[in-house]
């Protein structure tokens, strides 16, 4: 199994470095395929600035990347020169051959770059990442104080607090969580299970290695929490999750990192729920210490099928793009991985993860057919319908089978 490498928590250990003035590129075509949101828009707008008369720039921001990608980078001449990737969009272009090692161009034009933000797979630089998300645990301290309880640190704890929010009349549903049917309930079970510390698979193997105790404390804390959530919760994603908490009806959920600034700036959420607002850690769960929240990367990948003048302009163009003046001119669009970044308030919790250890969402190529497994298997469970032993035993037969298609599992 190839040996993936990204540390977070000293990428934020954060220094200054020197005002990157130019982007010196003599001529190329530089391509940029990227996801569709702010700080990526950021990004590709300020790589922009490197356009010339020799030197043309264009970027393509589409939700619909990751379906494009493949293809997009197997053309020869590759469509676009830079892939923008995370955890897991990166893994069908290394799985291709579709990306180039970056060492070369990061030694010679890569001075800026913080160590830990060299994703290296097999020892080789394969992309650079520079900016981090993830969900983490978002509550009102006026609730808590209300109800008599200290801030939760832990799952048990939220249950406990959301319990005496309850007793005490202050909400009819403390607790918000995104179980909307696919990507965003697979995501709630994912981020827990990494908590308890146990791994998804059998070591070397994409053989799944869910059906165990932890998986069964999993289940068992996300029906727990139903008891306290609205009675449609089972059709809520992320944005509405988000939008009941700015709105006052639930409060505590665990939310994106990439939410926060919104959760506290009171011309989107109501006044008093924009200043009772903290962000912290995502709870540990079941004794553990580890937060039970995904860490996520957003980077730069540069395509292989490409020239070696357009792979090279278009890494000067991507360090231009994530120089230190990015971050300093936008400082809340991210959790930037860049020198000079001073984290403000909406960054906490993205932080707290990652200095308390979480850990990263897996980056092998069989983790993206669990997630949609669990997407679609766990809406029984979570509805009540059905028990944590038959939810385990659906999810192993239905992702065997598409691995086993996949050609994963014999």
């Amino acid at each position: 199994m190839r040996n993936f490498s990204f540390g977070l928590v000293s990428a934020l250990a954060l220094t200054a470095t020197p005002v990157f003035a130019d982007c010196g590129i003599a001529s190329g075509s530089v391509r940029i395929l990227s996801n569709d949101f702010a700080a990526l828009r950021i990004v590709n707008e300020t790589a922009a600035e490197c356009a010339s008369g020799t030197v043309t720039v264009t970027s393509n921001n589409t939700t619909e990347h990751k379906n494009i990608q493949v293809a997009a980078l197997t053309a020869n001449p590759a469509e676009y020169t830079v892939a923008m990737v995370a955890n897991n969009s990166i893994v069908p272009l290394l799985g291709g051959d579709l990306i180039r090692p970056l060492d070369d161009l990061v030694a010679k034009y890569g001075q800026q770059l913080q160590p830990n933000q060299l994703i290296k797979i097999d020892g080789k630089i394969m992309g650079i990442a520079f900016m981090a998300n993830g969900q983490h645990l978002v509550m009102r301290k006026d609730l808590l104080e209300a109800a008599g309880v200290a801030a939760p640190t832990s799952w048990e704890e939220v249950l406990t607090a959301a319990a005496a929010i309850k007793e005490k009349g202050l909400l009819d549903y403390p607790i918000a969580a995104p179980y909307a049917a696919g990507w965003d309930l697979a995501a709630e079970f994912v981020n827990m299970y990494l908590g308890t510390g146990a791994d998804f698979f059998e070591p070397g193997s994409a053989k799944l290695a869910i059906d165990n105790e932890q998986g069964r404390l999993v289940l068992k804390t996300m029906r727990e929490m139903t008891a306290f959530m609205p009675p449609d919760y089972v059709t809520q994603d992320t944005d509405a999750t988000a939008q009941l908490y700015r709105d006052g009806q639930v409060g505590i959920m665990q939310n994106w990192g990439s939410l926060a600034a919104t959760l506290i700036d009171p011309t989107k959420a109501k006044p008093e729920v924009a200043a009772a607002t903290v962000f912290a850690a995502a709870p540990t769960v079941g004794g553990g210490t580890i937060p039970s929240a995904a860490l996520w990367w957003d980077g730069f990948t540069i395509a292989k099928n490409i020239s070696d003048e357009d792979a090279e302009a278009s890494f000067q163009a991507m360090m231009h793009a994530i120089a230190p003046e990015t971050a300093a001119k936008h400082p809340d669009a991210a959790v930037w991985l860049i020198s000079g970044y001073t984290p403000g308030p909406a960054a906490v919790g993205v932080i707290a993860n990652a200095n308390s250890g979480a850990r990263a969402y897996p980056m092998v190529p069989w983790m993206g057919l669990l997630h949609e497994t669990l997407g679609n298997e766990l809406a029984d469970y979570v509805k009540g319908a059905e028990d944590a032993e038959r939810a385990l035993a659906d999810i192993t037969a239905a992702y065997n089978a598409a691995a086993t298609q996949a050609g994963y599992l014999n």
